[in-house]
């Protein structure tokens, strides 16, 4: 990109800007996201229940995947607009390097320690005897394609940092789009069941990584050269300290997802639902509500490059104005997905296939309930974010743990031993509703920060003219 298409983010409207890097940063995200979903749709029809049940098994893999992509992808995006914000190209192009290494190094090794340790990993993250087969096979398919899953998830943030928000979101799209036909085509066409959901799955990612791949060997802003591909310590260093924020955040979930999944499985089989309904209620409404976090996350993902460069530029005012809209824009999407989970449990339950009615109670009750205080979810996220790209990453760390793990995790092991399989519904909105105070109490010392920062700018600036 031209250095004066980059002056942009220090001068064109804030609005305009978040429109701009948050709707194609939502779009990949959600389509990211749809990658599961479509598999649990035709999954549902094609196999039922059990075959809902192993995706759900499976899913915590997919987490860490996109946990190592965002490790990298946004810590390299975060510090090349920061490099680049303070007008230094030679340390930029050294980040997206670095980042670029770091994606390709952290997917090999996953996808050979997954094939090498299969089967334990699938009864850790909750497998039965009912489920296990299933999640063998689809895991055992998927795996090949978690190098190119985390190339296009952190590739397509280092895309957006270059000003090609538009091209990011084309490469999850057109995977997505591979996914969704090939999907009913294996299936049912070729009645390869959970294998061909796998086999689409990986085709739609490993043509989304080429075209990263393509991109970045014509990146805009700064020449980026082969020999900038490695891992140095220095820079590996910084990429993963601004990345930590959003890797925590994903890996908290995925401890979360894991130990959630084995709390319904304990408690379910003590229950009238029995182990497998709550077990594929869960993950048919975990896949369903990151549709929704998947909006936030692409919203806070889009105000990152806007902050980070403004921050670098010492451009304050504009730093806080990003964040209140992005809160704002995240508040109002979080309060339709609390309308649709509230009024519309049973309609949404029902698109991924039929079951008992104690299937569509049990779905019922976990919507209503375990996801009450949605309205409240764009807090935390974007805030976490927010500190990221700031260069605050202690903070986004901490941020990013808040919900997850410092409050939902010991809820979801407690109340149950006090309230049954009910006890795991109730854990969330506890919760969401102390990490969103946490969230607005750190923005607003933030605030009271940039502001002094802010002034003592403007002091020093009217001395120099005095001068």
């Amino acid at each position: 990109m031209a250095s004066n298409e980059k002056d942009l983010l220090g001068t064109e409207k804030i609005g305009t800007l978040l429109r701009q890097f948050a709707v194609p940063s939502i779009i990949a995200m959600v389509v990211s996201a749809l990658y599961n979903m479509v598999d649990q749709f035709f999954i549902g029809r094609s196999i039922g229940i059990l075959g809902n049940a192993a995706t759900n098994v499976a899913f915590p893999l997919t987490i860490i995947c996109t946990s190592i992509s965002l490790l990298c992808g946004v810590g390299g995006a975060a510090n090349f607009n920061l490099a680049m914000g303070r007008r230094d190209p030679e340390k930029a192009r050294r980040f997206i390097g670095t980042a670029v290494a770091m994606l390709v190094t952290f997917g090999v090794v996953l996808c050979v320690g997954v094939r090498l340790f299969l089967r334990p990993l699938m009864l850790a993250f909750g497998a039965d005897q009912d489920t296990l087969a299933y999640s063998l096979t689809y895991t055992g398919i998927t795996s090949f394609g978690f190098p190119f899953l985390i190339l296009t998830t952190g590739g397509t943030n280092l895309i957006r940092a270059d000003g090609s928000p538009r091209y990011s979101m084309l490469c999850n799209l057109t995977g997505a789009v591979i996914n969704t036909i090939l999907d009913p085509v294996l299936m049912f066409g070729f009645d390869m069941g959970m294998a061909g959901a796998a086999i689409a799955t990986v085709a739609g990612q490993v043509v989304s990584g080429c075209m990263v791949a393509g991109y970045l060997t014509r990146f805009r802003t700064v020449p980026l050269r082969l020999g900038d591909i490695r891992l140095s310590p220095q820079y590996c260093a910084k990429v993963a300290s601004l990345g930590m924020a959003p890797f925590f955040n994903q890996m908290a979930m995925m401890v979360v997802q894991v130990v959630l999944n084995n709390t319904l499985t304990y408690y379910g089989g003590q229950s009238v639902y029995g182990s497998s309904i709550p077990l594929a209620c869960a993950g048919i409404i975990s896949k369903v509500s990151m549709i929704f976090f998947s909006l936030v996350i692409g919203l806070a993902q889009g105000l990152q490059p806007i902050c980070s460069y403004n921050y670098g530029a010492q451009n304050y005012a504009r730093v806080r104005e990003t964040y209140v809209k992005a809160v704002m824009v995240g508040t109002a999407i979080s309060t339709v997905a609390f309308l649709c989970f509230q009024l519309f449990p049973r309609q949404i339950i029902a698109i991924f296939g039929t079951g008992s009615e104690e299937y569509f109670r049990f779905a019922e009750n976990y919507f209503r309930i375990y996801l009450f205080f949605t309205s409240l979810n764009a807090f935390q996220p974007i805030t976490a974010n927010f500190f990221t790209s700031i260069g605050k990453a202690s903070r986004g760390i901490f941020m990013s743990l808040t919900r997850q793990i410092l409050f939902l995790l010991p809820m979801i092991v407690i109340l149950p031993i006090f309230f049954g399989i009910d006890g795991v519904m109730y854990a969330a909105p506890v919760a969401d509703g102390i990490a969103a105070t946490l969230a607005i109490l750190f923005a607003r010392a933030e605030f009271r920060r940039l502001r002094q920062l802010e002034q003592t700018r403007e002091e020093s600036a009217e001395k120099v003219i005095t001068a």
